[in-house]
């Protein structure tokens, strides 16, 4: 089980590239050690120059951003290769919600394993959520409803995501996979002991010759 997702407010950063792939999320140098720090490697070739310094333009590097827990991405987030350390990146990071248009179906799987939230946010959404307020000094945070499904900018501006329910709810029990297929433990049971009767077959032992 993991730890339950529980509403927050929290400062956003905005990326509104399309397509940033999962090396540009953790690029493989930040890799090559089993105890590698996935968090300072978050989006390591856009935070760090040649050298290792950071870059002072980048959104990362910039305060309050050093602090967001919550990314506005652009369409296709997560694309490229299956590398679950993308997710890994994020969260040691301290990212707890991703928002985008679109996610890469893999990245969007490996997020949900590791209890990080990818909501759907329509692109005209999305554009709201970001766009500067007009007295242009507010700060950029933003409370995250689960259970509503919404994203509210202090501002008064609120909008809604998208999630499937029954990923939503695993969010906010904690449930892994694991949890998840043991609420079915009773039909699992039911299916397997139909099957002894209809398929005995299936469940006799192999004999001595079926083993060698």
């Amino acid at each position: 089980m993991k730890t339950p997702f529980q509403n927050f407010t929290g400062i956003a950063a905005t990326m509104p590239a399309a397509n940033i792939n999962t090396d540009a999320i953790i690029p493989a140098s930040f890799l090559r050690t089993a105890h590698a720090d996935m968090g300072k490697g978050l989006f390591g070739l856009l935070r760090y120059d040649d050298e290792g310094k950071e870059r002072p333009d980048f959104v990362l590097n910039r305060e309050p951003f050093r602090r967001a827990s919550i990314l506005f991405a652009g369409e296709n987030f997560g694309c490229g290769s299956s590398r679950e350390a993308a997710a890994w990146a994020l969260k040691q990071f301290g990212f707890k919600c991703v928002f985008a248009p679109s996610f890469a179906d893999i990245f969007y799987e490996n997020a949900f394993r590791n209890g990080v939230l990818a909501a759907v946010v329509a692109p005209e959404d999305l554009e709201a959520l970001t766009a500067l307020p007009p007295e242009g000094n507010v700060q950029p945070f933003f409370e995250v409803d689960l259970s509503a499904g919404t994203i509210a900018r202090m501002d008064g501006t609120v909008v809604a995501f998208r999630i499937a329910a029954s990923r939503r709810d695993a969010l906010i029990r904690g449930d892994d996979e694991i949890d998840m297929t043991l609420k079915h433990a009773d039909d699992i049971a039911a299916f397997h002991a139909e099957g002894l009767i209809a398929r005995p077959w299936l469940h006799a032992p192999l004999t001595q010759k079926e083993r060698s």
